[in-house]
This record gives C-alpha cells, structure tokens and sequence, in this order.
C-alpha cells in the first residue's frame, strides 16, 4: 500500500483529502506544517508528498529541496509565478485548490506509474561510480556522469583537458584526479599560467640554472620537475607564451626537461592536467597555443556544467556552504530563509561556485540572527515573495491585466487545474515561434539544458525553422 503524507494548515480540506485517499486505497498520514512533517515522519521512506504552498512557518517549497521524495505542490493561489518557482524546484505537479477529485487521484497515479520511487532509490543509492568525489557536491546527471569520468579516467596516465566556466570548481577536479589515480602519493603541484609574470614563466615551470641570467644567484628547481611521479595541473593553461608551450611539448614528448642555461637534460615522469576557461581551438585558428600541443593535451577531455544549469544541487551546495563558513568564521549556525532560497534558486550565477560562496560569506557576517534573509545576499534579483502573493480577484480591468503582463513577461493563460507539464507545455508551444530557446528558457526561469531535457521528457519537439 503507498504511504502518502498530507501537508496541509486546514483541516477542512486535509481532512477531505486524507478521507478520498483512504477511499482509494492510500495509506495516508497528516501534519500541519513542514517542521510538523519533518519532526515526525522520515520523508524519505513516503511514496508522494502532498504540501500547500503557503504554510505556516516554512512555505511547502522548502520542503521540496529537504527530500527525493516526489511532491505535489497545491494552493489556492493560482499564481503563474508560483508555477515557475515550483517548477524549478523540481516539485512533480501543481494542484489548484479546490482540488478536484479525478484531478488529484489522476495526478497520484501519474506519479506512480512513472516510477518515480524507483528514481528516488535510484538518487539515494548512486553507483558507486556516480557518487560524488572527494571535496565536491552534486547529484544532478551532469555532475553524475563527470563523476563516472573523473573515476575512470584517474586510473589511467593520459593528459586530462578541463573546461569550464570560471568558478565551477577546476582545481577540485584535477584534485580529484589525482587522488584517484596511482600517484596520490606524488605531488600535486597546481600552477595557475595567467598569474606568472610572462618572462618568468619559463624558469618557473622548469628551473634555471646558477648565472643563467642576470639575477640568477643560485640554480632553481622547477615545477614540473617538483611534480616528477606525481601531477603536474596547469590552469589557464592558454596564458602560456609560445616558447613556453613548445618546451611543454617536448616535456610530454620525451618526459625530459632542461633547465633554463643548462644544457643537460632531466628525466621526468608527470602526469599532465591542464584547464582554460576560454576556447583554446580559437587560440590556436589565431596562432596563440601550439596545435602540436593542444592536440597533446586534450587527450581526455572534461566539461565541468555551470551551476545554473546543476538544478537542485544549488541548493545543498549553499547549505553546505553556510555550515563550512559559520564553522569557519566562529559564528553560531544560520539557515536560509524562504525568500533567500528563493533567490539562490532564481539567480544565474556567472561566477558559478565562487560567487556563491562569497554570498554566502557575505550574508554569514551581515546577519544579526539565525535566518539568513534575501537581501544579506546581495544578489540583484527580482522575485515575487511567496507570502505577498494574493488570490486572484476574478476578472481586472485592461490596466490591470497590462501591468501584470508587462511584470510578469508571461501570458496569462488560467491556470486552474493546470499540471507543471500541462504549463510548460502550453507555454512552449503558445511562444517557440517568437522567441528562441534562449528566450523560452530564460521566462521559465530554468537553463537551456533544462528546457531541452524536458521539451524530451514531455514529447514537445522544436518546430523547425523554414
């Protein structure tokens, strides 16, 4: 028998609720607000979770990041923007109270039939080769299969190319590969090119020898030699003059370096990782980086996904966050507030990682109390607040309907009884022929990645162009 839990402040309509339920063979059990359900029920161990949106305490999408668990999302008030914010945080439906019976009992089946406990197993019990890695956070497929590659390619001695965006984490990675891999007791020696001086590059990287040059009062050893039987990581790897990089090829040709004035050759045995957040095939279409050596060291290529496009992994990864900073800065515990989540969940993040972890900071010392709100993040979003929302009054005037329309970006389009896939559907297919992917995406609040993954799961094809 599924086990389904109702969330729900009034009592009227939770009993009406549990009361069809039973009727159909549900066992179901009642609390009044999320810290209610949280303190007397193991989320984890329910079928499906059904939860007002607006509830006393935490709002009902709180709840949804807390647990696998599928969750229908249900309110009297039919806001688009509710849509949107339930939506991206990944509840599986959106009811319109008064619920309608066949609506609800449809809903339920739906969620079964698709098998979502089972994805829900399939989250809690990751392969081991899915399980996130040493020192980084992530459950969405992205972050999953980067951590398939990460363990399979660390076994082997090939050069590793890390792409990605600046502060998705590319020291962690190679990090990671180095631990995995049969070096971890060699050094790991992390050189970051685009912060060395372009003339001292070269007795960095390789060492020079005693009057080598004017200045040279002793001889040097080199990183790479620093790195012999274990990892050398060159981030920014872009940023290498031509002489530099023509050395580097010879390094991985012949596992040999010369120091700057010397004449005699070194052995070397390292294991090359680079990364560059720019494209290095359009360095080398401008005669900036070596063919020779790019073709050398993109051997085993890595694409690590902006955070925008991690879905709820922003979420732990913010409560992590704020746990290490407050142990970090002495401070007694904090959490995020409603809103704060909100915007964590809204905001693009160009600086991925980083710049979370600087908002976070940022609010840890700006906060007096225990919640964390909005604003102490600093983040320039604009977000409709779940406890300012209203009922819709019924029909506006024509200067209502246009501000709501110009503040909102989205047609009204009557959302009772309206499912997330009946929504994004109707959405899509009412806009795709005035505005590109880039633009459906961004008025539904989600990535480009995220709209394709689910223009696939619903079966909305792209309408072709001509």
């Amino acid at each position: 028998m599924h086990h389904i839990l109702i969330i729900e402040y009034d009592n009227v309509i939770r009993d009406s609720l549990r009361r069809l339920l039973e009727r159909n063979n549900y066992k179901v059990s009642e609390a009044r607000s999320v810290d209610d359900a949280t303190s007397h029920f193991d989320l984890d161990a329910l079928d499906i979770i059904i939860c007002n949106l607006r509830l006393p305490g935490k709002p009902g999408t709180h709840l949804i990041r807390m647990t696998p668990t599928p969750v229908l999302v249900m309110t009297k008030y039919a806001s688009q923007r509710s849509v949107i914010d339930s939506l991206k945080v990944c509840a599986v439906d959106y009811l319109s109270l008064p619920l309608d019976h066949t609506q609800i009992l449809g809903s339920i089946e739906r969620v079964l039939s698709e098998n979502l406990k089972e994805k829900k197993r399939a989250c809690l019990n990751l392969r081991e080769s899915e399980k996130p890695v040493a020192g980084m956070t992530g459950k969405c497929p992205a972050m999953a299969e980067m951590f398939r590659r990460i363990r399979k390619i660390a076994q082997t001695n090939s050069p590793v190319l890390i792409r990605g965006e600046s502060g998705t984490g590319k020291e962690l990675v190679a990090r990671a590969l180095h631990e995995g891999s049969t070096r971890k007791d060699g050094n790991l020696i992390s050189v970051n090119c685009a912060a060395i001086a372009q003339n001292l590059i070269e007795s960095e990287l390789f060492g020079h020898e005693k009057d080598a040059f004017p200045g040279a009062t002793s001889t040097r050893t080199g990183l790479v030699e620093m790195a012999n039987n274990g990892t050398l990581f060159l981030d920014e790897i872009g940023e290498l003059p031509l002489d530099a990089q023509a050395r580097l090829v010879r390094v991985l040709e012949e596992q040999e370096i010369r120091k700057v004035g010397s004449v005699q050759p070194l052995m070397v045995d390292i294991r090359l990782i680079a990364a560059n957040q720019g494209d290095l095939n359009q360095l080398v279409n401008e005669g900036r980086f070596r063919e020779d050596l790019f073709y050398r060291i993109n051997v085993m290529p890595l694409q690590i996904p902006p955070l925008r496009e991690r879905g709820v992994d922003i979420i732990e990864l913010a409560d992590q966050k704020l746990r290490l900073c407050c142990e970090r800065l002495g401070v007694r515990q904090k959490i995020l507030s409603a809103d704060a989540i909100q915007v964590i969940t809204t905001y693009a993040w160009p600086g991925n990682v980083r710049e979370l972890e600087n908002a976070i900071e940022r609010a840890v010392i700006m906060t007096e109390g225990d919640e964390i709100p909005m604003e102490m993040l600093g983040l320039d979003v604009e977000l409709v607040k779940i406890d300012s929302m209203t009922p819709e009054p019924g029909p506006q005037s024509g200067a209502e309907n246009e501000h709501s329309s110009a503040s909102s970006g989205i047609d009204d389009i009557a959302p009772e009884n309206l499912s997330l896939k009946d929504y994004f559907q109707h959405f899509v297919l009412e806009h795709q022929d005035n505005l590109n992917e880039t633009e459906l995406a961004k008025k539904l609040g989600i990535s480009r990645k995220c709209l394709w993954e689910r223009r696939q799961r619903f079966n909305i094809p792209r309408k072709k162009k001509g």
